[in-house]
């Protein structure tokens, strides 16, 4: 990201601005997670990953979890609030904070590189992706190529206004957009879709709209490993 996107989100965690953290693990990953049948001790990276609570259950499934964060304000809530007590230590352009199965490289993301992120055999997004601005996904993806391997497959969350996707005249859509990203390197199963009618807590007074959470599976072409 730019530098001033990279101020704007450290400032959001300053002033406790963080409406889009989920206080509970996400339904949609202890649902389809076991799906993909992954091996103990398997390694999952979680890019941008704030002080989700998702990657304690991933390190209670026997995964080895590596997440990476700009705020030092969310990686040490993150800890401070699983009741777990991190070492921590310089590690190149990051911070490396870890108690057990559990690592956080606390820095800027597009600063990291293979060699900071070891083998990793699979991504865990939860609205990392989409989190972004649009004119940061391309360059977002992009270097996730060069530091995960090629082989590594990606299980992404997202969510979406429906209203937005299916207004006429809208060219591009969040599918669209996960199909424009990922096809060459991916074959992209949308393996699920729900459909919530929900209020938008910024505007109360307007009925509400509907939202579809969404869960796509992305495998690693043969052809890109």
């Amino acid at each position: 990201m730019t530098s001033r996107d990279n101020a704007l989100w450290l400032q959001c965690w300053r002033d406790q601005r963080t409406d889009f953290n989920q206080e509970t693990v996400n339904q949609l990953l202890t649902r389809f997670w076991p799906g993909l049948d992954l091996a103990q001790g398997s390694r999952v990276f979680v890019p941008l990953c704030g002080k989700s609570r998702d990657m304690v259950w991933l390190a209670k499934q026997g995964h080895e979890v590596i997440g990476v964060e700009l705020s030092p304000i969310a990686v040490r809530a993150f800890f401070r609030e699983n009741r777990l007590q991190p070492a921590r230590r310089r590690f190149g352009k990051f911070t490396l904070w870890q108690h057990g199965r559990l690592s956080i490289l606390c820095g800027d993301y597009f600063s990291l590189t293979k060699e900071d992120l070891g083998q990793i055999d699979t991504v865990y997004d939860r609205a990392a992706l989409t989190a972004l601005p649009e004119d940061i996904r391309r360059r977002y993806v992009a270097h996730l190529s060069l530091i995960v391997p090629a082989n590594a497959n990606v299980f992404l969350l997202t969510t979406e206004d429906a209203e937005e996707t299916e207004t006429p005249g809208q060219a591009f859509g969040i599918a669209e957009e996960i199909k424009a990203l990922y096809s060459v390197g991916f074959e992209i199963d949308l393996a699920h879709v729900e459909s919530l009618f929900e209020v938008d807590p910024e505007t109360p007074n307007q009925p509400p709209g509907r939202t579809e959470y969404k869960v796509y599976k992305l495998s690693a072409r043969p052809e890109a490993e």
